[in-house]
C-alpha cells in the first residue's frame, strides 16, 4: 500500500513536470521572428538559414557599396589631378617650344652678329693696311720730290725767271713803277686778296708777282707756291709748274688742294715724258683720295 502510494506520487509529479516543460513549445514553437527560434520544421530551418544568408549578403553589399562610393570619390579626385597635370604639361610643352624658338633665334642673331663683326674687323684691317701702304707711298713720293726735283740749279733758274718777270711787269705798268714796289706798300692780307683777284681775272703776270712777294714775306708760302705752279701749269710751262708744286708740297703736305696739286704734277710729268713718276702719282692719288674727282681723273689717265 505504501509502495503503491509512492509510485503514484512519483508518476503525478513527473506528469506535472512534463506538462510545465511542454508549455513553451506550445506558445513559441516555429516563430521565425524570434531571435532564437525553436521547434522549427525542416522547411522553416531552410527559410531561417536563407534569411540569415540574405541578411549577411545585404550587409556585405552595403559595405561594398560604401567602399565603391569611396573609391569613386578617390577616382574623381585623381582624375581632377591628372587633368590638371595634363594641362600644366601641355602649357609647359608650349612654353618649352617658345623658349627653344627664342633660343634658336637668339643663337642665330648672335652668330650673324659675330659673322658681321668678324667681316667688319677683317675689312677694317684690310683698309688700315691699304691706308698704311698709301701713306708710305705718298711719303716716299714726297721724299722723292724733295730729293730729285727741287735742285739748286732749278732754284737759281727760278729766281732768274722771277726777276725777269718782275722787270717785264715793271715795263708793262704805267708810269714805269714795278709791281714789286707797288705791292710792297700794302699789307700781306691785302696783297693776298689782290693776287687772288689777278688770278681770277687771268692776269697771271701780275698774280705771279703778287704771290712771289707773299713768298718773300713768308705769308702763306705753301699756297703761294701752289698758285704760281697752277699758273705755270695753265701756261703749259710744265717744268716750272712741277718745281713750284714740289716746293708747296714740301712746305705743307696736308693742304686741301693737295689732290689737285698731285694730279697736275702727274700730268705735268707725263707731258714732260716722265711717265714712270706720273704713274706713281696717279696711283697715290687713287689710294689717298679714292672718292675725289682727281682720283677719277687719275684712273682714266692710268687706262
Amino acid at each position: 500500500m505504501k509502495k503503491s502510494a509512492i509510485v503514484t506520487l512519483l508518476i503525478a509529479t513527473s506528469l506535472q513536470t512534463l506538462l510545465f516543460s511542454a508549455e513553451p513549445s506550445a506558445f513559441g514553437a516555429g516563430d521565425l521572428s524570434n531571435p532564437e527560434p525553436y521547434g522549427l520544421t525542416s522547411s522553416e530551418k531552410v527559410i531561417l538559414e536563407t534569411k540569415d544568408k540574405l541578411k549577411k549578403v545585404a550587409q556585405k553589399s552595403n559595405s561594398q557599396a560604401s567602399q565603391l562610393d569611396s573609391l569613386r570619390e578617390r577616382i574623381d579626385g585623381l582624375q581632377s589631378i591628372v587633368e590638371s597635370i595634363s594641362r600644366k604639361t601641355h602649357n609647359n610643352k608650349i612654353n618649352l617650344e617658345k623658349l627653344k624658338a627664342e633660343e634658336n633665334s637668339t643663337l642665330a642673331n648672335a652668330n650673324e652678329y659675330q659673322t658681321r663683326l668678324s667681316e667688319s674687323i677683317q675689312d677694317n684691317s684690310k683698309k688700315i693696311e691699304e691706308l698704311q701702304t698709301s701713306l708710305l707711298e705718298v711719303s716716299k713720293l714726297l721724299d722723292e720730290i724733295n730729293a730729285h726735283y727741287v735742285t739748286k740749279s732749278e732754284y737759281n733758274t727760278l729766281v732768274k725767271s722771277v726777276n725777269d718777270f718782275k722787270d717785264l711787269v715793271a715795263k708793262e705798268l704805267k708810269g714805269g713803277k714795278s709791281t714789286r714796289s707797288k705791292s710792297s706798300k700794302i699789307s700781306s692780307p691785302e696783297l693776298y686778296n689782290l693776287a687772288k683777284k689777278n688770278y681770277d681775272r687771268k692776269y697771271y703776270t701780275n698774280a705771279i708777282a703778287n704771290y712771289e712777294e707773299l713768298i718773300k714775306r713768308n705769308y702763306k708760302p705753301a699756297y703761294a707756291h701752289y698758285m704760281i705752279g697752277e699758273m705755270y701749269y695753265k701756261r703749259k710751262n710744265y717744268a716750272k709748274a712741277i718745281s713750284y708744286f714740289k716746293k708747296s708740297a714740301a712746305l705743307y703736305s696736308k693742304a686741301s688742294y693737295m689732290p689737285t696739286l698731285m694730279l697736275h704734277s702727274a700730268i705735268a710729268m707725263e707731258k714732260t715724258g716722265d711717265k714712270s713718276h706720273a704713274q706713281s702719282f696717279y696711283q697715290a692719288i687713287i689710294a689717298k683720295y679714292p672718292d675725289s674727282k682727281e682720283a677719277r681723273e687719275a684712273k682714266k689717265r692710268l687706262k
